[in-house]
């Protein structure tokens, strides 16, 4: 039997995402199968780390990142492939992302929070602030993906979700 939403159907599965950064640095956004694997993705946003964190205050936060369709390249080059990204927080153009290999240091921040599934915190030394999530990843298209917070069970705190958008 076939249902007739099937053609309309998009994927969804769940993974870890990880907003990590110094308090004076710029964010960095890392997508992962789980908290041990490598990253799927791994950017750097342009804005600061406290300006995030100020964003998020106010309990939603959508980040919208577009890129443009190259005129070589056809809709099957993967969107974590695409190496800059126009940056849009909460309807407001902020910068850019940039698509990026792991540093030493991220390796390092990583095996930090590779027990924490899910949490927010200000680490004193050094004053990293980070927060870590399950996500529901959706796939629309070749050309948008969307990742949204899977807040714990009983909470009702913070939405927040990140488009990917080829256009």
């Amino acid at each position: 039997m076939s249902s007739d939403t099937d053609s309309t159907t998009t994927h969804a599965s769940t993974i870890t995402g990880t907003f990590f950064g110094y308090r004076k640095g710029r964010v960095s956004f890392c997508l992962q199968d789980d908290t041990r694997s490598s990253p799927l993705l791994l950017l750097e946003f342009a804005v600061p780390t406290a300006y995030l964190a100020r964003e998020m205050q106010y309990g939603l936060l959508r980040i919208a990142l577009e890129c443009d369709r190259q005129k070589q390249s056809s809709t099957s080059c993967s969107l974590f492939n695409v190496p800059v990204w126009s940056m849009y927080c909460n309807g407001r153009k902020v910068g850019f992302a940039i698509r990026r290999q792991m540093s030493v240091s991220d390796v390092a921040v990583l095996k930090l929070m590779q027990s924490v599934s899910v949490g927010a915190e200000l680490e004193e030394e050094g004053d990293l602030m980070y927060l870590r999530a399950s996500f529901e990843r959706v796939i629309g298209s070749a050309d948008s993906e969307s990742f949204h917070m899977i807040n714990p069970v009983g909470s009702s705190g913070q939405e927040l979700s990140i488009f990917l958008l080829r256009s």
